[in-house]
C-alpha cells in the first residue's frame, strides 16, 4: 500500500472559523466513529472524442484542461471546500480539536488507485487537516482498480451471468426513457450524427439494450442506454465545470425540468447494472466486508475518522447490497452525485448507555457545484438522513447498533 502525500496547501481563504453554529444533536450522544464513503469529484468526461461523443453528434465538444477520467482543478478545489465543512462538524462533535493536527492512529484515508480518486481524497485531507502529515493509503500501482473497489463480477458461473443480466435488464424495463432519448436526440441532432450517416443508427428509441455480467468484469450494456449515459454525463459535467451556458450541451439545455427528463438516462444506467440485489451483492462484496471489519468486527482497532474513495458504481451497489430504503436528494439531479459522500455515524447515548448508527448522504448540489460554493456550518452542503430497512431509524435518524451490526452481518454472507 503506497503513501501519498499531498505537498501542496491551497486553503486560500478557508480559515478555520470560530463561534460556528452548532448542530442539533440529542442531549447526551456523542459522536465517536465516522467512516465516509465518498465518490471522486468533479472529472473530465470518461468518453473523450472520437467515440461515443463524437459519434453521435455533428456538433463539436469544447476542450477540457484534463484528460478524460481525470479530476479537474475544479474537482480539487470543490473537495477542499467539502474538507474544510466535515473539519468544522467534526470539531463541533468533538472527534478533532481547531487547529491541531489529529493524532497519527486518528484518521485513515484510502482511495481507489485511479487519478481522480487518488487525488480527491488528497484534496480532502487538505482542506479537513491542512498542513497536517495525513497520508493517502492506495496501490502503488496507479491507473488500475484496487480490488476493494472494483465493481466486478465473482462469480464465473453461467446460472449467476444469466441471472445478473436478466436483473438488469428487469430493472431497465421498469423505466419509462422514451421522453429523454427524444429530447436527447433533438439536442445532438442525432439525425446527423456520424453514427446515423455511417452506421445507419438513427434513433435512440428503438434499437434495444444488451447486458453482460462476465466474470471478473464490471457489470456492461450496450446500446441506446451507454449512449444516453456517456451525453448526458458529458453535459452534466460541463455545467458542473461552470462552460458558459451556451456551451453547455450547445446552448440547448434551458431549463431545469430538460435536466431532469435528460438526467433519468444518466440515473437509469447506473440503476440499471448496479442496483439489481443480484448484481450489487456480487460487485459491492468487497467493500461491504471492508466497512464490516471498520465498524462491526474491528470497531475498537479503527481510526476514529475512515474515508474512503471510490465510483458512482460503489456507493450505488453498497445502497443495494446493505438494503437501504429509497431516498430523495433534494437540489440533485444525480443519484450518485459528484463528490457526494455516505457518512457513517457511530453514536453513543450516555444517558441510555446505548450505541447507535446514524447515516447521512452529504453533497453538493447542482447549484453549489456550479458556483463553487464554499461550504461551512453556516453555509452546508446538502444532509440526507438515510434508513436501511433491518435497522429502523428514530425520529433523529438513530438506528440501534446491535441492528446495524446484524444488517452487516447478514451482507457479508
Amino acid at each position: 500500500m503506497k503513501k501519498t502525500l499531498l505537498a501542496a496547501t491551497i486553503m486560500g481563504s478557508l480559515v478555520m472559523t470560530c463561534g460556528v453554529q452548532a448542530q442539533t444533536t440529542p442531549d447526551g450522544f456523542k459522536l465517536q466513529q465516522v467512516l465516509i464513503m465518498s465518490r471522486h469529484n468533479l472529472r473530465a468526461p470518461l468518453a473523450n472524442n472520437g467515440s461515443v461523443l463524437e459519434q453521435s453528434t455533428p456538433q463539436k465538444w469544447p476542450e477540457w484542461d484534463v484528460p478524460g477520467g481525470q479530476l479537474t482543478t475544479k474537482g480539487g478545489v470543490l473537495e477542499v471546500y467539502m474538507g474544510h465543512y466535515m473539519r468544522e462538524w467534526l470539531a463541533q462533535q468533538g472527534m478533532v480539536t481547531s487547529g491541531e493536527c489529529p493524532a497519527s492512529d486518528a484518521v485513515y484515508a484510502y482511495a481507489n488507485s485511479l487519478q481522480r480518486t487518488v487525488a480527491t481524497a488528497q484534496f480532502f485531507i487538505t482542506g479537513a487537516f491542512p498542513g497536517c502529515d495525513v497520508p493517502v493509503h492506495h496501490q502503488e500501482k496507479m491507473g488500475t482498480m484496487d480490488p476493494t473497489f472494483n465493481p466486478v463480477i465473482t462469480d464465473n458461473s453461467e446460472t449467476f451471468s444469466k441471472t445478473a443480466t436478466t436483473a438488469m435488464d428487469k430493472e431497465r424495463q421498469q423505466m419509462k426513457l422514451a421522453e429523454s432519448y427524444q429530447l436527447l436526440e433533438k439536442i445532438v441532432d442525432y439525425k446527423d450524427s456520424p453514427s446515423c450517416k455511417e452506421k445507419q443508427t438513427c434513433s435512440l428509441t428503438g434499437p434495444k439494450d444488451s447486458f453482460s455480467a462476465k466474470y471478473q468484469e464490471e457489470p456492461g450494456v450496450s446500446g441506446p442506454l451507454k449512449v444516453g449515459n456517456s451525453l448526458v454525463d458529458a453535459f452534466t459535467l460541463q455545467y458542473y465545470e461552470g462552460f458558459p451556458m451556451d456551451q453547455v450541451a450547445w446552448g440547448e439545455i434551458k431549463t431545469d425540468e430538460q435536466w431532469r427528463v435528460l438526467s433519468r438516462l444518466k440515473n437509469g444506467y447506473q440503476d440499471s447494472l448496479f442496483t439489481s440485489p443480484e448484481v450489487a451483492r456480487n460487485v459491492a462484496a468487497p467493500l461491504v466486508k471492508y466497512i464490516d471489519k471498520a465498524l462491526v468486527k474491528d470497531a475498537d482497532k479503527t481510526p476514529k475518522i475512515t474515508l474512503l474513495v471510490g465510483h458512482d458504481s460503489n456507493i450505488g451497489s453498497l445502497l443495494t447490497a446493505l438494503d437501504f430504503k429509497p431516498y430523495e436528494l433534494h437540489d440533485q439531479n444525480e443519484r450518485t452525485p459528484i463528490g457526494g459522500k455516505l457518512v457513517f455515524q457511530r453514536w453513543h447515548d450516555e444517558k441510555g448507555n446505548r450505541d447507535l448508527m446514524k447515516i447521512e448522504y452529504v453533497y453538493q448540489s447542482t447549484k453549489q457545484i456550479r458556483n463553487a460554493d464554499k461550504l461551512t456550518l453556516e453555509a452546508p452542503p446538502q444532509r440526507v438522513t438515510l434508513a436501511l430497512n433491518g435497522c429502523p431509524v428514530d425520529a433523529d435518524g438513530f438506528c440501534p447498533m446491535d441492528k446495524f451490526s446484524e444488517v452487516m452481518n447478514e451482507a457479508v454472507k
